[in-house]
């Protein structure tokens, strides 16, 4: 191996090394939680930290800047001061065409990510998880199946800390990371041991021009470092996956998911429907008894399991993960049942796909609550499933007609609601015993709400009020 190759390498994961002997100017972009992580974790490192957000901090996050004794700008971009960095990191938020990253960029100032930052300051071992689905369930699993092994793992990225402010409380043995297209954008040399692809479906066009073939070129960065001691999971029946990966080679070992074919290496279902883990084209072991039932948490468990067997980890706690792991919050999650009436909150399927996975689910009939903030929807796919389990649509968002056009001649009933109660208790009057009432929204929660997971905790206030 190159030497030289091998000197940046050592020096980009090992925190000890990786500390310059003269600080460097560092200016982070964005003070949500990616942003404060990279902070704290610059300031650890003995860098200079400014941090400057456009528009107005959340009150934790300033607290804790202003705590840590950290320098830091809200309300708009004090260009001299960031064009005076050795380092942008920018957030995720951010896209890489707006005028000033592109200042920065021509002033030749590097800009990265926070998981790029992190990464370069890491120690343990990292199993990054994208994918447009998915993947928030699939690194749950991955940190409760190693805490089951009774191993030091950190629930980090979209989910749980940052990965930077992880790194900066102390090293973990183990990272789970779930990392968005977003992120992916700006990594330089960021290598995941282990690398999980849950699936590819149209999801956030609007940041990359519509162009699906952008927004999956992000999702392949997550292998592009990755070499032969390396590993790659995939989906092997998803057909937008198979029809990127052709495009996109990889030094990394790979391991398939299947449900519809056998595999040689990698995760498959068998006639008695259990999981059949392949390593070295051998069945490693079987797993019979999953915690969460549908096709879709079949792909999740079958991604997890083949994770922890490359990580060495026991079989017992590997099964013992798979029968005891718990649904996450906003997905899928069952929330009360009023006089039969069952209310399921999955404000979490902000696309259309996670939505068909949320339907195809669904063994009742069915009072949908969907709409939001549209980002180039096509509900096509929708309209069989629809036809078939729902009675009822109720469209939650400032511009409905798209869901209206799509579904006022494939659903019995399709109405507006002004907001979530109104939502919720205009489904709860539609209900009989034995139907469901499920919040999967296909759309960002931008518009009404703050975020998904606000649009979730609304609809559970919302049942709980009835």
């Amino acid at each position: 191996m190159d030497r030289r190759y091998f000197s940046r390498r050592f020096i980009l994961c090992n925190s000890q090394t990786s500390l310059v002997s003269k600080p460097l100017k560092i200016c982070v972009l964005g003070g949500g939680e990616s942003g404060l992580g990279a902070a704290l974790l610059a300031q650890k490192l003995g860098h200079e930290v400014w941090l400057s957000d456009r528009g107005t901090l959340a009150s934790k996050y300033r607290d804790a800047l202003q705590d840590a004794g950290i320098k830091h700008e809200e309300g708009g971009h004090t260009e001299n001061e960031i064009l005076e960095a050795d380092i942008v990191i920018k957030s995720p938020g951010i896209p890489g065409t707006v005028a000033l990253i592109q200042k920065i960029k021509n002033q030749g100032i590097e800009v990265i990510s926070e998981i790029e930052f992190a990464y370069r300051h890491c120690q343990g071992t990292i199993i990054a998880i994208t994918g447009t689905n998915g993947k928030t369930t699939v690194t749950s699993m991955i940190h409760h199946l190693l805490k089951v092994a009774k191993e030091e793992v950190a629930l980090v990225g979209n989910i749980g800390l940052s990965f930077a402010a992880a790194v900066a409380e102390g090293p973990h043995k183990y990272y789970a990371l779930e990392v968005s297209s977003f992120q992916l954008d700006d990594i330089v040399h960021f290598k995941p041991h282990i690398a999980i692809l849950t699936n590819i479906t149209p999801d956030h066009l609007d940041r990359y021009n519509y162009q699906l073939e952008k927004y999956a070129a992000a999702k392949m960065r997550i292998f592009e470092n990755q070499d032969a001691e390396d590993h790659f999971i995939y989906n092997a029946d998803d057909e937008l996956s198979l029809q990127f990966l052709a495009k996109y080679p990889r030094q990394s070992k790979s391991w398939q998911l299947s449900l519809q074919d056998s595999v040689s290496n990698g995760a498959q279902v068998n006639k008695q429907n259990n999981i059949e883990i392949i390593i070295n084209q051998q069945i490693d072991m079987d797993i019979n008894e999953l915690a969460l039932q549908g096709k879709h948490n079949t792909y999740n468990s079958m991604a997890s399991g083949v994770a922890g067997r490359l990580l060495n980890i026991r079989k017992e706690a590997i099964r013992e993960s798979m029968a005891s792991f718990d649904s996450i919050e906003h997905r899928l999650e069952s929330v009360l049942q009023i006089y039969g009436i069952e209310f399921i909150n999955d404000s979490k399927a902000t696309n259309v796909n996670s939505t068909w996975y949320a339907l195809e689910s669904m063994q009742k009939p069915t009072v949908w609550i969907a709409g939001g903030v549209d980002k180039g929807n096509d509900y096509s796919q929708l309209e069989l499933l629809a036809q078939e389990k729902v009675k009822a649509l109720i469209c939650l968002g400032e511009d409905n007609s798209k869901l209206h056009a799509a579904f006022d001649t494939k659903i019995p009933l399709v109405i507006d609601a002004a907001d979530m109660d109104e939502a919720v208790r205009m489904a709860y009057k539609m209900g009989e015993k034995g139907d469901a009432v499920l919040l999967s929204p296909a759309c960002a929660s931008f518009d009404l709400f703050e975020n998904y997971e606000d649009r979730g905790r609304q609809f559970k206030h919302a049942v709980r009020q009835l």
